[in-house]
């Protein structure tokens, strides 16, 4: 019996890239005079793909004005990794993704970056033989739409019973909801545990210890049912 499929998001879970996202939403910001936004207002877009996020942050923009400031945002990251910057993994992440894929899980991302992106988190050592498939928001229909979730499945042959969803935002919590899938939080990234629980988190881990625990136990679950 082939084991459950664990879906992760990638910014906030796996990958810590507050700094990066929040000082690109100030450069941003800064290339159109506006004044920068505060780290708490940045931290409630990340999830969502970047064109509706950005438009979230800046309400208030005309279209055009709204393309300059995206096109800023990823002017801003490309600027950083031409500078050889690399957002660090969360401590114990990698451990945890070995521990699932020797286990015989499998592995998806879900996430709200673009291919691109998500090509460069898979040049990580181990992360391409690590991950069935990938799915983000230029694919199709962006967080909390199901989309990604239902393509996952069908890329890596599961269903909602069999299926967690691992994430830090609200926006994938509502994803997992919206799929019919497990929804799992993390505190330590984008968004609060409260937030997290009031969207429908079933379970937010404080540690990657504690995400083992209940990934363990998800798993026999499933196996007993």
């Amino acid at each position: 019996m082939s084991r459950p499929l664990a879906v992760f998001d990638i910014d906030g879970t796996l990958v810590d890239s507050r700094a990066s996202i929040h000082r690109a939403a100030c450069e941003a910001a800064r290339d159109l005079g506006l004044p920068e936004p505060d780290y708490d207002r940045v931290r409630q877009i990340v999830g969502l793909t970047l064109e509706h996020g950005m438009a979230v942050l800046e309400p208030d923009l005309g279209p055009a004005d709204l393309a300059r400031f995206i096109a800023g945002f990823r002017a801003s990251f490309g600027r950083m990794f031409d500078a050889g910057h690399e957002e660090p993994l969360y401590p114990e992440a990698m451990t945890t993704l070995r521990r699932l894929h020797r286990d015989g899980w499998r592995l998806a991302l879900a996430t709200g970056q673009n291919r691109r992106g998500v090509a460069r988190n898979l040049a990580r050592e181990g992360w391409a033989d690590m991950f069935i498939s990938s799915h983000c928001a230029e694919d199709g229909p962006g967080k909390p739409d199901p989309a990604m979730l239902h393509a996952a499945m069908a890329a890596c042959d599961a269903d909602p019973a069999t299926t967690i969803m691992i994430g830090d935002t609200t926006h994938d919590v509502r994803m997992a909801v919206n799929a019919g899938v497990l929804p799992l939080g993390v505190a330590w990234g984008f968004h609060t545990v409260e937030e997290q629980r009031a969207a429908g988190a079933r379970h937010v881990a404080q540690s990657f210890a504690e995400l083992t625990v209940v990934l363990d136990g998800f798993d026999a679950h499933t196996r007993a049912a």
